[in-house]
């Protein structure tokens, strides 16, 4: 049975308090929330996804100044960058607060924490009176969701409540940095790209996936941050120059249009104009239509490594490893 969709923000929020899962629209991605308090609810949203525990989710809050509530320590660093940033698709690892639970945080000491740019999302969290636990709202591992449709087409059996938010505006993940520590480190790009980071405080370490964390079940430092992540059912391949297809059921990815597309079955090009935002945000929908045309492989077309750029081409690493092992 699918779950009601509304946009009735009172009646979610009644859900979260009372223990239910809902789905929600950010600028991000859609999330799927719980209540960081209740490990109950929390469970659920592990369940629903089949996410691995070693997984941690972050907690999203309606105002900057309730980061108190799961962080213990707010460090010089971390408040500039809220207050340039928040709200906003930027995720910060700080220590966390022992009351929040550490199926939330992986086990770890530190807690995945931002505000969402998203008047509804906001509005739902406030009125719950509590953080919100909350990973994409999709089965683990696969294409996140960026409208309200595609989260009934993954998840609608699975949760209490769609909040409908529209269409997401950024489209990708947030970025997420850990300033727990002495020097800020880019874990995963995201909607907030490394330059604009950058220019608030200098310099930024990145970040690496440890070898064999998928397999071993290593606690992660953060969300998204596994090898196989991101991926359409079909095979998907990156190739530096869209040639053509020895196979004709092939399908292409194109950040920018390009007359080299001749041989393929389907094309999906993100901006026409070759702007990064833009393609960002139809990047899931894109894949996600392709994946539906019954194609033998995807073949998609890295990004320029900047801004952007780099959010989108750590996407496509992750969704063509996780692809290689999928039927």
């Amino acid at each position: 049975m699918t779950c009601p969709i509304t946009t009735d923000v009172d009646r979610a929020a009644a859900i979260l308090r009372n223990g239910g899962l809902v789905a929600f629209g950010t600028e991000t991605v859609y999330g799927l929330g719980a209540n960081v308090f209740d490990v109950r609810a929390v469970a659920r949203v592990f369940e629903a996804k089949g996410r691995p525990t070693f997984d941690p989710l972050i907690v999203h809050l309606a105002e900057p100044a309730d980061i108190m509530r799961v962080a213990a320590a707010f460090p010089p660093t971390a408040r500039q960058l809220t207050e340039r940033f928040w709200p906003g698709p930027l995720t910060l690892i700080l220590p966390k607060l022992d009351t929040v639970p550490d199926l939330v945080t992986a086990g770890l000491h530190t807690v995945a924490v931002r505000v969402p740019n998203h008047r509804m999302a906001r509005q739902l969290i406030s009125l719950a009176g509590v953080p919100i636990a909350a990973p994409s709202a999709n089965p683990f591992g696969e294409v996140s969701p960026t409208t309200a449709d595609h989260v009934v087409q993954q998840l609608g059996d699975r949760i209490d409540c769609l909040l409908d938010g529209g269409p997401s505006r950024v489209g990708l993940e947030s970025t997420v940095l850990d300033v727990s520590g002495e020097h800020p480190v880019l874990l995963r790009p995201g909607g907030v790209t490394q330059e604009e980071i950058e220019s608030v405080v200098g310099r930024v370490e990145r970040g690496t996936t440890p070898s064999g964390a998928d397999e071993h079940g290593t606690p992660q430092r953060a969300p998204g941050l596994l090898s196989r992540h991101y991926a359409p059912r079909t095979r998907l391949a990156i190739q530096v120059e869209a040639a053509r297809p020895s196979n004709p059921h092939t399908g292409l990815l194109l950040f920018r249009p390009d007359d080299r597309w001749e041989g393929y079955s389907v094309v999906e090009v993100l901006s026409e104009g070759g702007d990064l935002r833009e393609a960002a945000a139809n990047f899931y929908a894109a894949v996600r239509r392709l994946d539906a045309c019954r194609l033998e492989q995807i073949v998609a077309v890295p990004f320029p490594e900047v801004g952007l750029g780099r959010a989108l081409n750590d996407r496509l690493r992750r969704a063509a490893t996780a692809s290689g092992t999928r039927l």
